[in-house]
């Protein structure tokens, strides 16, 4: 007999966390809350935990049903969970990072007004993401995607007393609605041709169906414009940069670690659709490649230093898009699992440099910090020299991977591994300049305050407690930062032998043992790609260290070139003149002033004063004067009897 392994917990102790603060947490006190939101959400990684001891002794995939949910004619939706080799890596990879990132929180965000607020939104955050990997039907994902969005756009605008942060979250929600318009349109299309959208039967009839290329091409296309807004693709990926508004744990929690990789996630639970549609596999795969080097172009410009974060995050993002369109679906689940480690690693440490040097987030003014704050030093060098895919870093492997894959899988080109290589060469470039820029050279802020904050954008918020001048973080925050850290060096060694590969194989229907060991080949590209990780790092080093004014006269060399690069080649601006603007205009001319006020407002206006002079002439008839009833009797009779007799007479 099955187990039951209860897995409708995970979600709903988060839930149960998010509901005790948000309606209560007013009344407690600041370590009552945290209590309640580590709890909840420790509960949820153990759970995690729990469940992938007593994996190996399931047949996968192993599906619980908690409640019957929608039943019309043919088509059942239930309330079930889902589990095999993939939802388990998005369980503890969402579990895992996301605990350590709550348990930053707490030093980060201790002094800020709405702190139970913040751990209340946390924990509906984990709620809704732990939905959308344990779903197992399509609607029920896309409870759990529409519910991250709203999270998000709580997170992000956190800060709503702030025009900027306010406008960032509403971006952030208006840009995924677009996507989410494909990922629906996607779900009406199975429910007409496969009269379900639970997981097995979908992909059951399509196993059955491999010749409706046309269905399945319009399906697959319809689900990357769903990724590609909630995993920020070309052309969707606006509103990621501006997201960095909300506070840093947010940044590492979202747009690094969990939401962002839904889209990537969903299109490899839907593996089974894409290989039969080659087209929309290809358009995932171009889509993924040039938004890696698209992001990576603007980030080496930035000097915002969770800009350079938030770019780094899109270029990532489309190396696994990338993966997953040339049919390495596990290389693009690996790179996402390590990309969670490093990356949440950067984020968090980049909040410790912020939390360090009085909420400044210009790299311009930072420098020389590496004595100053040591563990926060070697956890970012870490996370850095993983993402920048050095040798023996978690990044180095599963980056490689995807350059194999892109290179040698049926579905790949060379021209998606030259793409992926220039990518990895500036990756490294912008990650070295980084660090650089805020750890090396002479400290180029302003002298040491006796008071410190956090992010800059918190307007007027209170200096947290703590000594003066530039000091290291607290334990709290450091302890995840050291755990991450370890896993950015060895988190990517479980791709040896391709042990990881193996594990997903009964997903993907391929494995280790249908791979092709090239030797040679793999080898020379492997070392191609080694040798671009260590040029970025050599031309960091020679415009940041040694020649520090070069970066100044190449930019002025390049002229109107770096400008736009600069400007994030005016994609916002381009956006707000084609879209954004006429709409405004048609909304506000055609629907508001036109039809609001001119048609709907002017009927029910004109109608309310035809009623009034109709009344007002009626009211005359009122006068109180005896003889002139009396003579409208007469008139009234008279009409009645000439009317008898016309009637009469007929």
């Amino acid at each position: 007999m099955t187990p039951n392994l209860h897995l409708w917990l995970i979600p709903v102790l988060p839930l149960i966390g998010a509901a005790v603060n948000g309606l209560l947490g007013k009344k407690f006190s600041r370590q009552t809350v945290v209590g309640v939101a580590l709890a909840f959400c420790g509960a949820a990684f153990a759970m995690a935990l729990i469940v992938a001891a007593k994996f190996g002794s399931l047949a996968a995939p192993h599906i619980e049903t908690l409640a019957p949910w929608i039943r019309i004619g043919g088509f059942e939706a239930d309330f079930a969970f889902y589990l095999d080799q993939l939802s388990l890596v998005m369980l503890l990879v969402v579990t895992g990072v996301g605990f350590l990132i709550h348990i930053y929180s707490v030093g980060y965000m201790w002094e800020e007004g709405g702190f139970y607020r913040f751990f209340s939104y946390l924990n509906l955050f984990m709620f809704f993401m732990l939905t959308l990997v344990l779903a197992s039907n399509y609607l029920l994902m896309f409870i759990g995607w529409e519910g991250v969005g709203l999270a998000s756009y709580l997170l992000i605008g956190f800060w709503f007393t702030k025009d900027s942060a306010a406008a960032a979250g509403k971006k952030a929600f208006i840009v995924n609605r677009i996507g989410d318009f494909g990922f629906l349109i996607a779900l009406f299309l199975m429910i007409k041709h496969f009269g379900s959208l639970n997981f097995a039967e979908v992909f059951g009839q399509v196993a059955n169906h491999g010749t409706e290329t046309g269905l399945f091409t319009s399906i697959g296309l319809l689900l990357l414009v769903g990724a590609c807004g909630k995993s920020a693709q070309i052309p969707l990926y606006v509103w990621l940069p501006d997201a960095m508004e909300g506070p840093t744990p947010v940044s590492a929690l979202i747009h690094a670690a969990t939401m962002v990789t839904a889209g990537v996630y969903m299109v490899a639970r839907s593996h089974v659709i894409f290989n039969r549609a080659p087209d929309a596999m290809m358009a995932v795969a171009m889509v993924g490649a040039l938004t890696a080097l698209f992001a990576a172009t603007i980030g080496i410009c930035q000097t915002d230093i969770k800009k350079v974060l938030a770019y780094s995050t899109i270029s990532q993002l489309g190396y696994m898009f990338l993966g997953c369109g040339v049919a390495a679906y596990s290389a693009g689940i690996f790179h996402l699992m390590t990309h969670a480690f490093f990356k949440g690693l950067l984020f968090l440490a980049a909040g410790s440099v912020i939390h360090a040097v009085g909420g400044e987030q210009d790299m311009r003014k930072m420098g020389g910090l590496r004595e100053k704050i040591p563990w926060t030093f070697w956890t970012m060098t870490a996370a850095t020299f993983a993402i920048a895919g050095i040798p023996g870093f978690a990044g180095f492997f599963s980056k490689d991977e995807i350059l194999w894959q892109a290179y040698s899988s049926p579905h790949g080109s060379w021209v998606y591994w030259a793409l992926g290589v220039f990518t990895a060469l500036l990756t490294s470039f912008y990650m070295f300049r980084l660090w650089f820029m805020t750890f090396f050279g002479e400290y180029r802020g302003e002298a040491e305050r006796e008071s410190h904050g956090h992010d800059h954008s918190r307007a007027g918020a209170p200096a947290p407690h703590g000594h003066g001048g530039i000091h290291e973080s607290p334990k709290v925050m450091l302890a995840p930062l050291v755990i991450l850290a370890i896993l950015s060096v060895i988190g990517g060694w479980i791709g040896i032998h391709h042990h990881f590969e193996n594990f997903l194989a009964p997903v993907f229907e391929s494995g280790a043992a249908g791979h092709a060991e090239a030797g040679g080949p793999e080898t020379l590209l492997m070392g191609i790609s080694i040798a671009a990780a260590l040029l970025g790092l050599y031309l960091a080093y020679l415009l940041y260290w040694k020649r520090p004014q070069l970066p100044q006269q190449i930019a002025a060399g390049l002229g109107g070139f770096y400008r736009a690069v600069l400007n994030k080649y005016y994609v916002d601006e381009l956006y707000a003149t084609l879209f954004v603007k006429p709409l405004i205009a048609v909304s506000t001319r055609v629907f508001w002033h036109g039809i609001d006020q001119n048609i709907i407002d002017a009927a029910v206006d004109n109608s309310a004063e035809g009623a009034r002079e109709v009344s007002d002439s009626v009211r005359r008839m009122q006068s109180g004067n005896l003889r002139s009833y009396a003579g409208w009797i007469a008139a009234g009779a008279a009409v009645v009897i000439v009317y008898m007799i016309w009637m009469g007479s007929q």
